[in-house]
């Protein structure tokens, strides 16, 4: 018992220590408005064993672990927001900006290291730690800055999108890359296969399986419950991935991302955030402990060198790809400005190399040092993108700045997609998740299948059988299932095309065959591998169509575990019905907002701010395009077209509409009061006359007459006196009340 609170003693005192700094950290930061990441930096700067006159922690390696699993949730939260089906939706604007950034800033991150002397795998690392920009600090400066709802934060929340994504890949390939020490070709394509081998299986089977699981659960489950189930969800695919030789954020990103795409999405991520918020402050001030003011001063010079190349290289590139995607000058340039900062991935790869000891000491302080300054610059580059855009428009050539307007006005019309391209898309679809799907399950097979019944006479058959059946839809739907038939349909009508589509459809029979050799080479001996594979032929081909519904089915669960978060939100999605700059934003009717139950013919909202109502939605019911005698309610959701501007001046129209909530409310001011009538005005007067309650804002709850009680009497009740009057109000105004008719009286 002893050791084991001496174990647990400097753990939960290091932790104390931590949570206590963060919280004092939380205020002050919140009281001079600014980003409480950078406070949770200076609390653990000032928390860690570089101060003598401020209380330390004794155990790092506790604080260690706690950081790691404060990268585990801090990872998990944002695979809650940002899901791979969101990625894929992001549009051409978000994945050309991030992707030009990245590469730019790899590049450039490179060179820098180069050119001041630093090892090639510190400068490796120094590239990719600068061109991740960070997604927490952007959005609690979006949400402080009220801009969220202007249209360049939908473009830099979608590059974030990608940017998360690509970092993940990036610490996959550095691992690889820092293990062999050398820039193998074969060993990257090898780890890159094996990451898409993985993540498209964990993806497919998640979304199979764990929307339909809470789903059927979803009567039993209480927050309690939702909580356990989701955080051992998370846990246990980081274990998974460790096992299979990936990093436990990735699979934490991994089970966020496809709990994203449950009905349960916004239910848990509001259940974790609270954890997550716990062991992400102990991941910041863990961070910050890290910190050595000594090497802070001896690397002074590239610090300010890497703040400068971070803020000016990110705001560029950024820029660039925005414009490059078709962006205007102005939203391009504000893209550009609010991704000028690097964050918690970039830590998180930072830490990687110090895990895998392959960068230098000085890196990771240095870079907890560049993102803090430029956590600190984030709200002000993104206050000044409007005043610099507009300078900038004054400045350059009238002939650029019309070239640009054209550019982005008929980069909208190059976005239509041809047959021929969604008909590849669709065909490599099906080969990719397909072959994961029949690979992954023959080896599962043989790994705990055959095992089980290879002692018996007919082990391997049974085995063999088991498998070929599991897998018969999928051989199916690999081989000759339609895809994409009405383009497909409209190709072969052109003879240019016949030929590539039944070369594709020919392949696809062949990998099938393929397969089914691999899978009978498992369990037999070639020869008898074989004849077995004859005989599953013969089978397949005379059972198609129970093949086809059996797949029908498998993919119709599918499809709806897919789909059933989108199509309860399918209301918030019509961005493409607005033109030009205008953009659709959802607001919320508060429930302390005056401008309840008027009907949109007496706000007159295009009237006077020049927006339209797209729809509103109550409860479960879309208004759509609604009419000028509909009425708002308290919680409607009220979707409105416009501009930047227009926006901007609604959500103030809505702030300004809402009734003032006192900071302090008085305790006990409602009393009830005991009140005998004599010589009182309203005697011989009815309760209504007596106007009690337009006066006082106070109500006659009882009436004592003759030693009769009378519980909320009729306001037709005609008082007389010696009534004992028993009322609920206001002290104060019912005090004031009886003191004026007192005075009227003369008494």
């Amino acid at each position: 018992m002893a050791s084991a609170t001496s174990h647990l003693k400097p753990l939960i005192s290091d932790l104390g220590l931590i949570l206590m700094t963060a919280g004092i950290a939380v205020l002050l930061f919140k009281k001079i408005k600014q980003p409480l990441v950078l406070g949770y930096l200076v609390a653990g700067f000032l928390a860690g064993n570089n101060f003598d006159f401020f209380p330390s922690v004794e155990d790092k390696t506790g604080i260690e672990t706690w950081a790691e699993i404060g990268i585990i949730f801090l990872l998990f939260s944002l695979g809650l927001e940002f899901s791979f089906k969101k990625l894929m939706k992001v549009g051409g604007s978000a994945s050309i900006t991030a992707t030009t950034q990245i590469i730019f800033m790899v590049i450039l991150g490179y060179f820098v290291g180069i050119a001041m002397g630093w090892e090639k795998m510190d400068s490796i690392f120094l590239g990719v730690i600068l061109s991740i920009s960070s997604t927490t600090i952007i959005l609690k400066t979006f949400d402080e800055l009220g801009v969220k709802t202007q249209k360049f934060a939908g473009i830099v929340l979608g590059s974030l999108i990608v940017q998360d994504i690509v970092a993940i890949l990036m610490m996959v390939l550095l691992s690889t890359i820092a293990v062999s020490q050398q820039f193998s070709g074969g060993e990257l394509l090898q780890s890159i296969l094996k990451l898409v081998f993985f993540l498209t299986l964990w993806f497919i089977g998640g979304i199979f399986f764990i929307p339909t699981l809470l789903r059927k659960a979803k009567s039993l489950l209480t927050d309690e419950m939702t909580l356990i189930i989701a955080i051992a969800l998370c846990l246990m695919m980081v274990i998974l991935a460790s096992n299979v030789g990936f990093s436990p954020a990735l699979g934490a990103f991994i089970m966020g991302s496809i709990i994203a795409e449950t009905t349960q999405a916004e239910h848990v991520e509001h259940l974790v955030k609270p954890v997550k918020d716990l062991f992400g402050a102990v991941f910041f001030v863990s961070v910050g402990m890290l910190i050595d003011p000594d090497m802070l001063i001896e690397y002074a010079v590239p610090v300010a060198i890497l703040t400068l190349v971070t803020i000016f290289g990110q705001s560029i590139s950024s820029t660039i790809g925005a414009l490059i995607s078709g962006q205007p000058l102005k939203q391009s340039i504000q893209t550009g400005m609010s991704l000028s900062q690097i964050g918690e991935f970039s830590f998180i790869i930072a830490t990687l190399g110090m895990t895998l000891k392959v960068t230098s000491d000085f890196l990771y302080p240095m870079v907890v040092a560049v993102s803090a300054v430029t956590t600190f610059t984030t709200p002000y580059m993104i206050k000044g993108a409007v005043p610099f855009s507009n300078f900038i428009e004054s400045k350059i050539p009238k002939k650029w700045a019309k070239k640009i307007d054209r550019y982005s006005s008929n980069s909208e019309s190059i976005k239509s997609v041809s047959n021929w391209q969604i008909v590849l898309k669709a065909y490599l679809t099906q080969v990719v998740i397909h072959s994961v799907i029949i690979v992954a399950l023959i080896l599962l097979s043989s790994e705990f299948i055959l095992p089980l019944v290879e002692d018996s006479r007919f082990g391997n058959p049974i085995a063999a059988l088991i498998t070929l059946v599991v897998l018969s839809p999928f051989f199916y739907a690999l081989s000759i299932k339609r895809v994409a038939k009405k383009q497909v349909d409209e190709l072969m009508k052109v003879r240019k095309y016949r030929g590539p589509i039944i070369m594709m459809v020919l392949l696809r029979m062949l990998l099938t065959l393929f397969f089914l050799g691999f899978l009978l080479n498992s369990f037999f001996s070639p020869v008898v591998a074989l004849v077995a594979l004859v005989i599953a032929i013969g089978t397949y081909v005379l059972f198609p169509k129970k093949l086809n519904k059996q797949y029908q089915r498998i993919e119709r669960r599918f499809v709806e575990n897919l789909n059933a978060r989108e199509i309860i939100q399918a209301s918030k999605s019509r961005s493409h019905l607005t033109p030009w700059d205008g953009h659709m934003t959802i607001f919320n009717i508060a429930k302390e907002s005056n401008i309840a139950g008027k009907t949109l013919d007496d706000l007159k909202l295009r009237e006077t701010l020049g927006i339209n109502v797209a729809f509103i939605k109550r409860g479960e019911i879309t208004i759509d395009i609604p009419n000028k005698s509909e009425r708002l309610f308290p919680g409607d959701e009220i979707c409105v077209i416009g501009t930047d501007a227009q926006v901007t001046k609604f959500q103030e129209y809505l702030d300004q509409h809402e009734y003032e909530i006192p900071e302090k409310s008085v305790e006990n001011d409602i009393i009830m009061k005991q009140l005998e009538l004599k010589n009182e005005l309203f005697i011989g007067k009815t309760i209504r006359d007596s106007q009690i309650r337009e006066k006082t804002r106070a109500m006659v709850v009882g009436i004592e007459r003759d030693g009769k009680r009378f519980l909320n009497p009729d306001s037709s009740l005609v008082l007389q006196e010696n009534d004992i009057l028993w009322i609920v109000g206001s002290k104060k105004m019912l005090q004031e009340f009886f003191n004026d008719k007192r005075e009227k009286l003369g008494l």
